[in-house]
């Protein structure tokens, strides 16, 4: 932005006629200080929160409930924080005796501490509920009110001081004379959403070199660094009273219909916004995938489209002051191109889809929501903080709605349509006046805009089809965490969860809980398999005769057990088959039961957001606690780069002394198998003979080898040294929470591609 923009953008001419610049140039630079300290805040703040939300579910679980539950908090610290910040300023803004711009100072530097302080009460937490809340079962309402107790204590304060920044940083521009504007709120908003663009792409490369700990750090020393400037350039800011608070309140008295109007207006802006999100997401996911830079894409897009409808809004607002009622409907229609973009016949490609669906709805928003605190506050900070505060109370429930009201009961279409529907009531054009003759009305240009928008919107509802609606003939479930799809016949059946397609019918899942079996020194007991899937190594662990425990983290995969086997329903009613719904990791950090094998088996693709939680060395940890001395644990890893592959087998290095690895009977993909007492070498006759008849034929059920003892001997003839594995990417760390390599790879796949394109030029036709 240049100088001339700046100036303009912050009214430094002031609104009211008569006010003199005592100093223009260093007015300017004053509001290129506040632009930049809101840009590097907003980078933060976005920085925090996505790393804080993956350390709170690496402590408390990876559900669909702890992923609302921390999002909620951050919001409503946010809405505090406002709110809190605007009443005092109000209350005692008048008799402060220091720089108010030493406020937002002290602000900054209480966020920056935060960085080190979250993850520190985060890993409290997690001890407390598991050392004194073992009573608490594990998916039980009382675990998520503990987990959201702790989690409120942990994080509002540190996010209400996030919160607190922009009524602060307005306060101290009210101060200033030459910086008085009534559309502050709107400018550090500007700033804010376009750090906020930053730090949903940056910290993804961040994370990949430096881990979550180094990139928090890093945020901090931001932080800091703002606290710094900020507070020495207050001491050239005189303590002066804010009269205009009082005027300014005063002023408004007269509003209280237009103020009741803006708040619902704000509410619903919220609401609509992050509950589209959770529905963006569902849409998208078949499209873009599961990856940690799928969701930072849509992230990203979303907040560039806030940015440039935010920068509209400040052109727009010096020469106007009424939006009219037809952009309101228009917002109605953009919130539902989406369904335009994700309908799976037409042929976008998939990196054209969320920047053609969602840009229009979220520019408007991002156009729309300073406007209306800008409206509302008319520059006042205690204002200000409650339209935002209204704002943050609409993002807040936003999710809960769509996720746990909406999808689990209808489908991504329906969703869209009843979260829009606020925008076609605001927007509803046919109001025609008792003086003005219907069709006179219908006739004026904005009723026929508003027609044509209707009937966009008509066909963008009734004339599209969903992902699921590609498979006529399958079985959908929805819940709050997925929507399942079950279709195909035969051996092409298909588990579909989100759009992407999680496993198949193979003879790989049997051997998962075969193998380790066949291993054991001793008949087994029993055993776990973590991630239910099609059912196939559940039902192969049960083909044994022992108790088999699954644990799958969405509630409807099991229940579509009986679609790929037909004994399904009776295992399931079986007294040794036990199902439970919950994050597989959390079920084994807080369980008691001890077993002879863990089979793990992370949904695919390896590069998946989050699975590196179920392959890194804290859950190995976690692992080793549940496994029997001699028991076995069952690792299976379905490819990867060689950083990826090094990183889990350097893991389980660290956290088993004795580690073997095959590679499957397909010829792709490795059976890890690990444990603390040495793994017997058996050949594979001695596999086949310590199994009972029932596990043998289930074992054969779908070759590719017509006995167990071949089945084994073209697995045992594939076995790959750890060494070797560990060794295909020497700097590659031990997988950890701190350092998921298998989710961050932008850098290490570029950095491939570069090397090849240096080393292996394009051959010369000529030569």
């Amino acid at each position: 932005m240049s100088t001339e923009t700046i100036d303009r953008e912050l009214d430094v001419h002031s609104l009211q006629a008569g006010v003199q610049r005592p100093d223009a140039r260093a007015s300017v630079i004053s509001a290129y200080w506040y632009f930049a300290f809101f840009f590097i805040s907003g980078f933060c703040s976005i920085l925090y929160e996505l790393i804080w939300l993956r350390l709170a579910m690496a402590r408390f679980g990876v559900t669909t409930a702890m992923v609302s539950i921390v999002l909620s908090i951050f919001m409503a610290g946010l809405g505090v924080g406002s709110l809190a910040a605007g009443y005092l300023i109000r209350r005692y803004g008048s008799r402060l005796a220091s720089p108010p711009l030493q406020l937002y100072a002290m602000a900054e530097l209480f966020i920056g501490c935060s960085a080190v302080i979250v993850p520190l009460e985060l890993l409290a937490g997690h001890w407390l509920l598991e050392h004194l809340g073992s009573g608490l079962s594990l998916s039980s309402s009382g675990y998520y009110l503990a987990a959201g107790f702790w989690l409120a204590f942990s994080l509002i304060p540190w996010c209400s001081c996030m919160g607190a920044t922009i009524p602060l940083a307005m306060f101290s521009i009210r101060s200033d004379s030459c910086l008085e504007s009534r559309r502050s709120f709107s400018f550090l908003y500007l700033a804010n959403v376009l750090g906020a663009v930053a730090g949903a792409l940056i910290p993804l490369l961040l994370v990949e070199v430096f881990g979550f700990t180094g990139s928090l750090r890093f945020g901090m020393a931001l932080n800091l660094a703002i606290f710094a400037v900020a507070f020495v350039l207050s001491r050239k800011q005189r303590p002066q009273a804010d009269a205009g608070i009082e005027n300014a309140a005063a002023g408004l008295t007269s509003r209280q219909t237009l103020s009741g109007v803006t708040l619902w207006l704000l509410f619903f802006t919220g609401l609509t916004t992050m509950g589209m999100e959770v529905i963006w997401t569902r849409l998208y996911t078949p499209y873009v995938g599961t990856f940690v830079y799928s969701f930072a894409s849509i992230l990203a897009m979303y907040l560039v489209a806030t940015f440039i409808g935010s920068r509209i809004y400040r052109l727009w607002s010096r020469r106007h002051e009424s939006e009219g009622t037809l952009v309101w409907l228009i917002v109605w229609c953009g919130s539902l191109l989406p369904l335009l973009t994700a309908d799976p016949r037409l042929g976008f490609p998939a990196f054209l889809r969320v920047p053609l669906g969602i840009a229009a709805f979220s520019g408007l928003l991002g156009f729309l929501t300073p406007m209306l605190v800008d409206r509302f506050s008319q520059g006042d900070p205690d204002r200000a903080g409650i339209g935002y505060a209204v704002n943050v109370a609409g993002c807040i429930l936003g999710p809960l709605f769509a996720g746990f009201v909406l999808l689990p009961h209808l489908d991504e279409r329906q969703g869209l349509v009843l979260l829009a529907l606020p925008w076609l009531l605001v927007g509803f054009p046919f109001r025609p006046s008792q003086t003005t003759p219907l069709l006179r009305h219908l006739l004026r240009p904005q009723a026929l805009g508003s027609c044509v928008v209707g009937l966009a919107s008509l066909g963008l509802i009734f004339a599209t089809q969903t992902y699921e609606q590609q498979y006529p003939k399958s079985d959908v479930r929805r819940d709050s965490t997925a929507t399942v799809i079950a279709a195909g016949k035969g051996m092409d059946r298909q588990l579909i969860v989100n759009g992407i397609s999680m496993t198949r019918l193979t003879p790989i899942t049997k051997l998962m809980a075969s193998l380790p079996l066949a291993f054991l020194d001793r008949p087994p007991q029993n055993a776990l398999v973590i991630c239910f899937g099609m059912g196939t190594t559940h039902r192969s662990m049960l083909s044994w005769g022992i108790d088999s425990t699954a644990v799958d983290l969405v509630p409807s995969v099991p229940t579509m057990f009986w679609y790929y086997h037909a004994d399904g329903d009776k295992l399931l009613n079986s007294p040794r088959s036990h199902i439970v719904i919950d994050d597989g990791r959390r079920f084994l950090e807080r369980t008691r039961g001890q077993y002879d094998v863990i089979v793990i088996d992370p949904p695919p693709p390896v590069q998946a957001a989050g699975s590196s939680l179920l392959y890194s060395l804290e859950f190995y940890s976690a692992a080793t606690q549940r496994l029997r001395p001699d028991g076995i644990l069952q690792q299976w890893l379905p490819g990867g780069d060689p950083a990826i592959t090094a990183a889990i087998a350097r893991a389980l290095k660290e956290s088993f002394p004795y580690v073997r690895a095959f590679v499957s009977v397909e010829g792709w993909g490795i059976h890890f198998l690990a444990s603390q007492q040495p793994i017997p070498d058996r050949s594979p006759a001695d596999l086949a003979k310590r199994m009972p008849a029932s596990a043998s034929a289930d074992l054969v059920e779908w070759g590719p080898f017509p006995t167990a003892e071949q089945e084994f001997a073209a697995v045992l003839k594939r076995e790959v040294p750890i060494s070797r594995l560990v060794a295909e990417d020497v700097y590659a760390p031990a997988m950890q929470d701190d350092r998921p390599v298998n989710e961050y790879y932008l850098l290490r796949q570029l950095g491939a591609w570069l090397y090849l394109e240096a080393w292996n030029p394009p051959l010369d036709p000529n030569r």
